[in-house]
């Protein structure tokens, strides 16, 4: 069962080699097999985990790319819950085994056989890609394929870690970091009813933070950010979006009663946790990871209902590797999203 959009071949840009740069290629289209779905890719977002793929990926060569929204071409044998037409979105959460603990106790985002795409198959830097089902989630009308694509992953990861939180409405709640997690982190926390801290190093960044939501702001340059969450009455979640284990370590005795820091941002170093801070008001360390394919649904919808929207640059496909340098290089500072005609 198709769609209108036929190709013998398609374009990619693949990572030949472990180790390698990107490079074009063409690929054999193929049919869906049984439980899945070929997506006609309108957009794909450039996320630091890409870079993962050049020496984690199940096998090589392999198409990086997990934040790709677009139109279902195909479905295979035996998919009745989506027709050929659908917008729909791919994420981190690319499919899971179904028979694991985490999987049978319905935390299938534990699967320790979570498959991604960009590192167990084929992703999206690519104009076509083939997915299992229950990877996909609805687009709304309201929100373009470029908008949504970043949605997948910065989106669901901090949306999804926010309402997973201790957090209620009227909490106050930090968040560390304004960058591509970080400035979604500051949307749906405002939106959401928290009372809402942005934490991010410069005065400059301050109006900017304000008009993404924030309530207040604290220079985490000019300033002690714990002292300056206490001064506000400690924070009852921080959500940390940055990759320094030095400023999570910093911020942690920001936390009031029961508060929790909770980390999205990966650093290879240790976090500095003085179990006196722990101990002393009952706060907590806890890591979040991205969401279910409907988890990214609910944020989608979410984003589409309340007017957040990322901060996205947009290049065609073609200029993937030029993407990569501008988001390895941190000229792009939120998100670069890539696009098929």
């Amino acid at each position: 069962m198709g769609y209108d959009w036929e190709m013998s071949t398609f374009s990619v840009q693949q990572i030949p080699v472990v180790g390698a740069p990107l490079e074009p290629s063409e690929r054999e289209q193929r049919d869906p097999g049984p439980g899945e779905a070929r997506v006609r890719v309108e957009a794909c977002g450039v996320c630091h985990s890409d870079t993962m793929s050049s020496f984690l990926a199940a096998s090589y060569p392999v198409v990086p790319g997990h934040e790709i929204a677009g139109i279902i071409d195909a479905v295979g044998p035996g998919v009745d819950a989506w027709e050929p037409g659908a917008r729909v979105g791919v994420g981190w959460y690319g499919g899971v085994d179904h028979v694991c603990p985490a999987c049978r106790a319905g935390d299938s985002i534990d699967c320790p056989n979570l498959r991604t795409p960009g590192l167990a198959f084929d992703g999206g830097y690519a104009e076509s890609v083939t997915v299992p089902v229950d990877a996909l989630a609805a687009v709304p009308d309201a929100l373009s394929a470029a908008e949504a694509a970043p949605l997948m992953c910065a989106g669901v990861t901090t949306f999804n870690g926010l309402r997973n939180s201790p957090a209620r409405a009227g909490d106050l709640v930090a968040v560390l970091g304004i960058g591509g997690l970080g400035h979604l982190g500051v949307q749906f926390a405002a939106k959401m009813g928290f009372e809402t801290v942005a934490v991010a190093r410069g005065a400059d960044k301050e109006p900017f933070a304000r008009a993404l939501g924030a309530h207040h702001y604290i220079d985490s340059t000019g300033s002690d950010v714990s002292a300056g969450l206490q001064a506000l009455g400690g924070a009852k979640v921080i959500l940390s979006t940055v990759t320094s284990a030095d400023a999570m370590g910093a911020a942690l005795g920001g936390l009031g009663a029961r508060g929790q820091l909770v980390v999205l941002g990966v650093d290879m170093e240790s976090i500095a946790v003085p179990p006196v801070v722990l101990v002393g008001q009952t706060r907590s360390v806890a890591g979040h990871p991205s969401g279910t394919s409907k988890d990214s649904e609910d944020t989608l919808r979410f984003a589409a209902l309340t007017g957040i929207r990322p901060m996205i640059e947009t290049m065609a496909m073609a200029d993937a590797p030029r993407a990569w340098e501008r988001m390895l290089s941190g000229q792009a500072r939120f998100r670069v999203v890539l696009t098929n005609p």
